[in-house]
């Protein structure tokens, strides 16, 4: 019975790695659950799968989920402190789901146990992708990749040398406002920057998309995970999402991972590893669907895409810079404070100000020092959304 814990796991990553989970009980034995403010949902998913212990977030809620497991056995715990505590629990495979830079401490205390670690935190390669990726070899770890895109790469390029590949070229739907004039981005609404035209995803996520900081996200990880320089790192607009992605050869060939979008293909990939086995996933009819289409992105309308490769050409912490920016003006945005379009403008600034002074991008890279970047980036990110605000 193999041993497994999901981080993040009231989050839709964790709802689906959770629902192939209950479609074999017997098959795992769960050690820790985590989540936040969906308290229901952790207690029912907990009592379902008999896990361990169930961790929230928010230590305000303590209570509530201690009634809720109130006669169970199962422990409960709040806080960021109970989940890195969680996360030194022993465990086969680990779920790394929590969004946000929050996810990157727990996500090294699994990777220290020698864990398979499924990551869907992409913001801890953005931050400390060095960092991660030693700390796994350093302790005999496995990580595998569950963002859709890294998914697909990993699996294209099984039993092929890294130094055969020319480049990799990820794709991305565009989200909700591919297709909008630009003049009338700056008028989107929360409402209209949450809806996704293909996945359905938690709402900050759904936003990362339309703004396309969420591939942005990616493109920086795909230098990280994968090891090859940001020049030979493409992006593609593909509005159908059902190839993932591309990897291209010495030779000439692409080789191009192809599905519906649905991530329980990419989660369970990396949760029944190295073996397939069979996933609730539709199969897609070529012939209906009948073209694929694609188109070049327009950096204008997306400068994340920009931004991430002045990010990967500064080096150093300026990943950590990147993402706590980016996670404040985003929180900005929800609040109302900021237009859709002035989230770049806030992480641009924030990038220009960290980087300008107090030598916090170019500090050795650890996890306090990731830690302390963070904080100090959203410190001075939303100073910069505040001035918009007025």
């Amino acid at each position: 019975m193999r041993r497994v814990s999901i981080f993040g796991a009231t989050g839709s990553i964790g709802q689906n790695t959770i629902d192939l989970i209950k479609r074999a009980p017997d098959a795992y034995d769960v050690i820790a659950l985590t989540g936040a403010g969906n308290i229901a949902q952790l207690v029912e998913d907990a009592i379902a799968l008999k896990a361990e212990i169930a961790v929230t977030a928010d230590e305000t809620r303590l209570g509530d989920l201690q009634a809720g497991l109130a006669g169970t056995g199962i422990e409960a715990a709040a806080g960021a402190q109970a989940i890195a505590e969680a996360a030194d629990r022993p465990a086969d495979w680990v779920m790394s789901a929590i969004v946000g830079a929050a996810g990157l401490a727990p996500g090294m205390a699994a990777l220290k146990q020698g864990t398979t670690l499924a990551l869907a935190n992409k913001e801890s390669l953005v931050c400390a992708g060095k960092l991660l990726l030693e700390t796994g070899r350093a302790h005999g770890a496995e990580i595998l990749p569950v963002d859709s895109e890294h998914s697909a790469v990993f699996q294209a390029l099984v039993g092929e040398p890294m130094e055969a590949v020319e480049r990799i070229i990820i794709t991305a739907s565009g989200g909700a406002f591919r297709d909008w004039p630009i003049e009338d981005l700056p008028k989107a609404t929360l409402d209209q920057a949450s809806s996704h035209p293909n996945w359905d995803m938690g709402q900050r996520i759904t936003i990362d998309s339309a703004s396309m900081f969420n591939k942005a996200m990616e493109v920086i990880e795909t230098r990280e995970f994968f090891g090859i320089s940001p020049d030979q790192i493409e992006v593609l607009i593909h509005p159908q999402s059902m190839i993932h992605a591309l990897v291209g050869f010495n030779d000439g060939a692409l080789m191009a991972h192809v599905g519906p979008p649905d991530m329980r293909h990419a989660i369970g990939y990396a949760l029944h590893h190295p073996a397939r086995r069979h996933l609730p996933v539709e199969r897609l009819d070529l012939a209906k669907i009948g073209t694929f289409e694609f188109r070049a992105p327009d950096d204008q309308r997306w400068p994340a895409l920009r931004i991430a490769r002045e990010v990967m050409a500064r080096g150093g912490l300026a990943g950590a810079v990147f993402n706590a920016a980016k996670e404040t003006a985003l929180d900005g945005f929800i609040a109302g404070h900021l237009k859709f379009t002035q989230m770049s403008d806030v992480v641009e600034q924030t990038l220009e100000q960290m980087d300008t002074h107090g030598g916090h991008i170019d500090a050795t890279m650890t996890l306090d020092n990731v830690l302390k970047t963070d904080h100090l980036a959203r410190k001075v990110a939303k100073a910069a959304t505040e001035q918009r605000a007025r």
